[in-house]
């Protein structure tokens, strides 16, 4: 907790239910820690710490780079969601997660789903993504990467009122990639496809007529940008030198398999775009529902069209000062929570309000 400057990490139990839950705070300066809850089997407790560590940090910077005035939380439950899944289990955890008293937000992620989030809001109302709400945030976060695709195109120099002529190729395409690809065909886009599910592939094929790469050589592919959707860790010391893109823009979390890879990318003449600025829409999304008067689904798209700027603002501040992209998106996010702390007399005007 020193190291990486944690605030808060609870150790949740319920005897009658068996349920085990962490649940970690990074920092609340700019307001409530929101983040998921990851519902895995872990081999020890010690893993299952390691990553709700991790994940609650980066959610400070998600939050805090995507304007929101949203602290960093994440909390894991510790499980197999297809064999230790109750309503009781999932009630359990939700009065773990009513005991902060607001202080932490939770939400879908990994494991869980909307449904468990109904269950969720019977007993405690810091629950987000419930029926009734933002919902789904598959389809936020495609719009949002669209769009940070286009900025980022545009910071190369290229005219994307139309997509025309530019070549995207898409990692991954189930919910979000899938999404994303028909935004990009949409816009004029040429769209190249992979994914390890041939069903998947096969039927955006037939439906926009795309093209289809295997997943081993997607990252070869000759093209404008790259769009990793599935899995992190996809970009180290093999797969960088491979490239044959000008930018990587993805949904994919935690895409750098180390942080020496941000150099490795800008010594080989890519522009990476940050996925924790890049995959926000989901988050940004999600805080809308907590605007006075609930959730609205237009005002929700046009906040999550902001990723455009705030990508930009990050490129901006990486060529300005001389640093790598991924060091300009924590700059950005970590100027934003200082000059809160400076202010700390000065209320958030809603806890979903861009700063």
């Amino acid at each position: 907790m020193v190291e990486h400057g944690h605030e808060t990490v609870v150790l949740c139990h319920d005897r009658a239910t068996g349920m085990q839950a962490i649940i970690a705070l990074h920092d609340t300066t700019l307001g409530p820690g929101l983040g998921g809850t990851r519902f895995r089997r872990y081999a020890t407790e010690d893993e299952a710490l390691v990553d709700v560590l991790r994940l609650s940090r980066g959610m400070t910077y998600k939050n805090a780079a995507a304007g929101l005035d949203l602290g960093g939380g994440k909390a894991v439950l510790l499980g197999d969601p297809r064999t230790d899944r109750t309503p009781e289990l999932l009630e359990a955890y939700g009065r773990a997660v009513d005991r902060l008293g607001g202080s932490y937000l939770t939400a879908e992620d990994v494991g869980t789903t909307q449904a468990d989030m109904d269950v969720l809001k019977r007993v405690t109302p810091y629950v987000t993504g419930a029926s009734g709400g933002s919902g789904d945030p598959s389809p936020a976060t495609a719009w949002g990467v669209f769009h940070a695709v286009r900025a980022t195109l545009a910071f190369l120099g290229h005219d994307v009122e139309r997509l025309e002529g530019r070549h995207v190729v898409v990692v991954g395409v189930g919910k979000v990639g899938g999404a994303l690809v028909a935004h990009l065909v949409e816009a004029g886009a040429q769209v190249t496809v992979s994914d390890v599910d041939p069903v998947r592939v096969t039927d955006l094929a037939v439906r926009f007529g795309v093209g289809i790469v295997g997943p081993d050589l997607a990252h070869r592919v000759p093209c404008d940008v790259l769009s990793p959707c599935a899995l992190g860790a996809g970009l180290h010391a093999g797969t960088i030198p491979e490239l044959a893109c000008r930018a990587v823009v993805g949904a994919a979390n935690n895409q750098l398999a180390e942080p020496e890879d941000a150099l490795r990318l800008a010594g080989g003449g890519v522009l990476y775009a940050p996925d924790f600025v890049v995959n926000a829409g989901g988050v940004i999304n999600i805080a809308e529902e907590l605007r006075p008067g609930g959730y609205d689904p237009a005002r929700a798209r046009m906040a999550v069209e902001r990723i455009a700027g705030n990508l930009t603002r990050v490129l901006e501040v990486a060529r300005d000062e001389g640093i790598t992209t991924e060091a300009a998106a924590e700059r950005v996010a970590e100027r934003r929570i200082q000059a809160a702390r400076r202010q700390p007399t000065s209320p958030a005007a809603a806890p979903g309000a861009a700063g």
